[in-house]
């Protein structure tokens, strides 16, 4: 069994900002341990750049 370093603990931030080279953007975000996390969705933005994860509830805004 090897171990995973330099990962985050999955869901433990609920506001993330983005910029649009980040898109498209999914949760958990890339560098969070899956193993224990909901399975991987890509958030849907609205026309205001804001976008929630369905499962954690996790919110996301895209910045200029």
């Amino acid at each position: 069994m090897t171990v995973q370093e330099n990962l985050s603990t999955p869901n433990t931030k609920d506001n993330y900002e983005v910029t649009k080279d980040d898109v498209p953007v999914h949760c958990p975000m890339p560098g969070t341990s899956l193993w224990n996390s909901h399975p991987q969705v890509f958030i849907a933005f609205d026309k205001n750049g804001d976008g929630k994860c369905p499962y954690c509830g996790a919110e996301y805004h895209i910045t200029a």
